[in-house]
């Protein structure tokens, strides 16, 4: 009988970021619709079911930072998403390569370090090759199929996954906001028609059709939350989500963005970075949590030493 150690990841504590984001121009994510009416709409917003208010799905933002981050970080295309299209996927959580087709290798970080799928996590890939002595000191699937990848033995295995630190919430409509809405008059509970065309060249034929979105100048509440496992690690992380959300302020959120939707801006973020310790004490009554107060992207950026001074206590 042979007793091993299989401990925990760390749980260090929980940085949660909070904003406003206001939509600067209509926006529309898709939701559902149940019926296609004659002169209905042909793509309806996505809304709260209990509340028929429109709201912005946080699995819609979380994979448009990511997709943001794949770019600015450069990871390779190594997993198909069907239909022609790639992405990327640490396959594993150590360094490795992907078969995307008989013989031929694509490189991936591992996502113990790789620092897009620690913090967004990754699925392990059915392709993947590991070298052999990590296959055997990790006492991984050995699906054989031995390959020699630039002079070292890799062996098939099954990948494993890597949960995500980073949780995107639900966005949903100020209060404020939504008492404006209420009194907007499209025809639309608090949203707009947007009509748009598409013409034939040589007869200029119409295929009209008709878009929901969410009108210009309402305000989101927005939240991420990220686990802190590793201090340098989050360092480096939260400031490439600074980064990723800056750079979606230049880009667009949902559909239609090279048509004009989806512009979007932060502004009144709040940091607040509770330790385990913080946690003990409110659970005890005492303490309580002190956030810091930045006003957009812009001072998010120049300030971020504040933020990485959340940290300084609790590296490991």
């Amino acid at each position: 009988m042979t007793v091993i150690d299989r401990p925990q990841k760390n749980l260090l504590g929980k940085i949660i970021i909070t904003s406003t984001l206001v939509v600067e121009t209509g926006l529309h994510i898709g939701g559902g619709g149940e019926n296609l009416d004659i002169g209905g709409l042909d793509k309806p917003v996505i809304r709260d079911p209990m509340t028929q208010r429109p709201y912005l799905p946080g699995s819609s933002i979380k994979g448009k930072l990511r997709a943001i981050l794949e770019r600015w970080l450069k990871k390779p295309l190594n997993r198909s998403g069907g239909s022609g299209t790639y992405r990327y996927e640490s396959d594993d959580l150590e360094d490795g390569y992907t078969e995307i087709s008989p013989g031929k290798f694509v490189r991936y970080q591992g996502a113990r370090t790789c620092e897009l799928s620690r913090v967004f996590g990754s699925t392990g890939g059915s392709n993947c090759y590991l070298k052999a002595d990590i296959i055997g000191s990790e006492e991984l699937e050995n699906k054989g199929n031995p390959q020699t990848i630039n002079g070292e033995t890799h062996i098939k295995t099954k990948g494993r996954n890597q949960p995500a630190r980073l949780i995107v919430r639900d966005c949903h409509l100020t209060e404020e906001s939504a008492k404006q809405l209420e009194k907007i008059d499209t025809g639309l509970y608090m949203t707009e028609w947007k009509f748009e065309n598409s013409l034939d060249r040589v007869t200029a034929a119409a295929n009209p059709r008709q878009l929901e979105r969410v009108p210009a100048g309402s305000k989101f509440k927005f939240e991420i939350v990220y686990t802190v496992e590793d201090g340098t690690q989050a360092a480096e992380d939260l400031e490439n989500l600074a980064i990723a959300l800056a750079i979606l302020e230049d880009d667009a959120l949902g559909g239609h963005g090279s048509r004009g939707y989806g512009k979007i801006r932060f502004e009144n973020f709040n940091i607040e970075y509770r330790d385990i310790e913080r946690y003990r004490q409110i659970a005890s009554g005492g303490g309580k949590f002190l956030p810091v107060a930045i006003k957009d992207i812009g001072e998010l950026l120049s300030r971020f030493s504040d933020v990485k001074a959340l940290l300084s206590e609790k590296k490991s």
